[in-house]
């Protein structure tokens, strides 16, 4: 938890500007360290990997604040009217900042139809590496990122468990052992348990990020309803006075409650939009939510809380078995 994140860009301001303009911009970076780079920092306004312009004059105001004077070119490439820069800062103390979507660049009224070599003079070149162990910096999430280790890996393991659960309802069905029956609601219990904390803390997340904990994002509306459906696995399996008649169709209701939890965390949340990564076919895990460093620890992390899981899930089956061999000797 005491690993720092990554510097990066808070702020861009002013947000817009005109073509053949003289701007100044103050950017606003955090966990930034501008006065160690003062005479080394460059500032680019950029467009995509070939349209780009650098600022001529950069100038430290403390650790945080950067002043960067552009003079802006006097027109949009490709024939534009109106475009939306990324800001790119770079100095040897900090490696490289980017903050997507900072800047729009309108045409005046008296810009030339000409292309203008300023946006080719100065590529974005010879960046900086940042090197050790840090979090990679994503705007709106923040620190928050740290919950990736908890919150997602939860959900990895949470499959496996209820995978293992309905394996042995399906054992049971086709030989019924007690022990199959008692493996099966163990696994469910487990993994019920982390969809709940999954639950909590996405919405700790989700309040972070998304302005507050519960927004009815189809994401969250269908994995409250994924639980709902295995909550009420455990209500049938204590509506039987007879266990072997409630064991059997307990097995049967779990084997297509897991059928339906795919469905509902994987499938809809992706059909609709979503402020949850992964959805309307966006991925998630890419480079926007995880870098190197991060996978080095996330997923050692979904292989811990998985081992996790199953291990408290054995302790439960073997407080069930001796449970169940006390209440036959009664």
């Amino acid at each position: 938890m005491l690993v720092p994140l990554r510097p990066g860009i808070l702020t861009v301001t002013p947000e817009g500007g005109l073509t053949r303009q003289t701007t100044v911009l103050t950017i606003s970076g955090y966990n930034a360290h501008f006065t160690q780079g003062e005479g080394q920092t460059r500032v680019w306004l950029t467009y995509d990997d070939e349209h780009a312009v650098m600022a001529r004059r950069v100038k430290a105001l403390n650790d945080t604040l950067l002043e960067a004077e552009f003079q802006l070119p006097a027109n949009l490439p490709k024939g534009e009217t109106a475009m939306v820069l990324n800001c790119i800062v770079d100095n040897p103390a900090d490696g490289t900042s980017v903050l997507p979507n900072a800047f729009q660049l309108k045409t005046d009224s008296s810009a030339s139809s000409e292309p203008d070599p300023a946006w080719k003079s100065s590529p974005v070149e010879k960046l900086n590496v940042k090197k050790g162990f840090t979090y990679p910096y994503r705007n709106v999430i923040y620190e928050s990122i740290r919950n990736t280790y908890f919150h997602v890996p939860m959900w990895f393991a949470l499959i496996f468990l209820l995978i293992a659960s309905a394996w042995n309802s399906l054992k049971y069905l086709r030989n019924p052992l007690p022990e199959y029956d008692r493996r099966a609601s163990s696994y469910a219990e487990t993994g019920l348990l982390y969809g709940f904390l999954g639950l909590v803390t996405g919405m700790l997340w989700a309040h972070y990020a998304w302005g507050k904990a519960w927004s009815n994002d189809i994401k969250q509306i269908t994995t409250a309803v994924a639980l709902l459906i295995y909550l009420a696995y455990f209500i049938l399996r204590s509506s039987f006075d007879e266990p072997e008649k409630g064991a059997r169709l307990s097995a049967v209701y779990n084997i297509f409650a897991f059928a339906t939890l795919i469905p509902l965390l994987y499938i809809v949340p992706r059909m609709f939009a979503s402020l949850h990564p992964g959805a309307t076919g966006s991925p998630a895990f890419g480079g926007q939510d995880l870098d190197n460093t991060m996978r080095a620890v996330f997923y050692p992390a979904i292989i811990g809380w998985t081992l996790l899981g199953f291990w408290m899930t054995t302790l439960y089956i073997r407080a069930k078995r001796i449970e169940d061999k006390l209440g036959g000797l009664d």
